[in-house]
């Protein structure tokens, strides 16, 4: 079930576009961005897709703008993971935020239940009837109605356009043709065929260019398993706080038009000059030390000095003052 999905499954690999056209098409709604869905009407209309009628849709709110409007719309889709018996954690309090990662990996677990439930398949669901109970539903299906009449007047101009075209195609297919014969005459006088090794030469290239792609799908995944790794030790409880990971979180959840690069980058310095300043602090602390320990030392021994002649026998001054006496006689001759 993909309630039990691994964080390596494929799921988890899903493009923000091809999310993004499974929303819109799935739910009739004009979205560009994932992150649009962070109020999480969004996910329960999808669960009302995957299991029509079990979600009350009266109790969803598409024009909610506040967190305590938003966390309620969650309360309504716990409710319906309660009823299922889905044990996915549903970690709010990131997703109301509205950060593009967080967003983008509930919603790509999202698409893996409902296509695992449904098949792929949901044609038979009315997104705009079922819509119009909720609050703020109005505003929500007009700004979906035009690129609804824009995609039913594509796949009409679609249905007719194959008669004309073939009409059209058919001289062009065979004046290339012709040209092609003419350009490409063969030995034997009938039509042009690649030769082999031309095709052995297109077979090759293709070879590369799929080792390629699997190659570069490979570091992909790598990558971002790191970088999965990486957001997980942020979010410990012990370290999330400090300024590092503080700056690590503003490079992972940056944009490509963000600035937060650049804040962190300010932040880093920041953090430097202020590590300069301590420990020229602390040298300038450590000077004054020892010149204070050296003052205490020189206090110490005068005072040392002077008890120890207060302490003298009237015996030993005498005899001190004879040999200054002495040393003074003998200087003076």
């Amino acid at each position: 079930m993909a309630a039990h999905i691994g964080m390596m499954d494929g799921a988890y690999f899903v493009g923000r576009s091809e999310i993004l056209a499974w929303i819109n098409s799935t739910l009739h709604l004009n979205l560009s961005k994932v992150e649009e869905a962070c109020t999480g009407a969004v996910h329960c209309q999808l669960m009302d897709a995957a299991h029509p009628g079990l979600v009350p849709m009266h109790k969803v709110n598409f024009d909610a703008k506040n967190e305590y409007e938003m966390i309620q719309n969650y309360k309504v889709l716990q409710d319906v993971f309660s009823k299922l018996k889905i044990t996915k954690h549903i970690e709010v309090s990131k997703l109301v935020k509205g950060r593009p990662l967080d967003n983008l990996e509930f919603m790509q677990w999202m698409k893996r239940y409902c296509d695992s439930v449904s098949g792929g398949n949901i044609h038979s669901y009315n997104p705009l009837e079922r819509r119009e109970a909720c609050k703020g539903a109005k505003e929500v299906n007009k700004r979906s109605a035009p690129s609804q009449n824009a995609t039913k007047n594509a796949s009409t101009a679609s249905k007719h356009a194959p008669h004309s075209t073939r009409r059209n195609d058919v001289p062009h297919v065979s004046s290339t043709s012709q040209s092609g014969k003419i350009s490409r005459p063969s030995s034997s006088g009938g039509a042009s065929t690649y030769s082999e090794a031309e095709r052995t030469a297109h077979e090759q290239q293709i070879t590369e260019l799929k080792l390629s792609v699997d190659s570069l799908e490979k570091e992909r995944d790598f990558y971002f398993s790191k970088l999965r790794d990486i957001e997980i030790l942020c979010q410990c409880p012990e370290i999330e706080n400090l300024p590092v990971i503080e700056a690590v979180k503003r490079i992972l959840y940056a944009m490509d038009d963000d600035a937060s690069l650049v804040d962190t980058e300010a932040m880093i310095s920041e953090q430097h000059q202020q590590v300069e300043t301590l420990s020229c602090v602390s040298d300038e602390a450590e000077e004054r030390l020892r010149v204070d320990t050296q003052k205490r030392k020189n206090i110490v021994n005068i005072d040392v000095d002077l008890a120890a002649s207060n302490t003298l026998s009237p015996k030993q001054r005498i005899s001190d003052a004879s040999d200054v006496h002495c040393t003074g006689s003998l200087v003076t001759y």
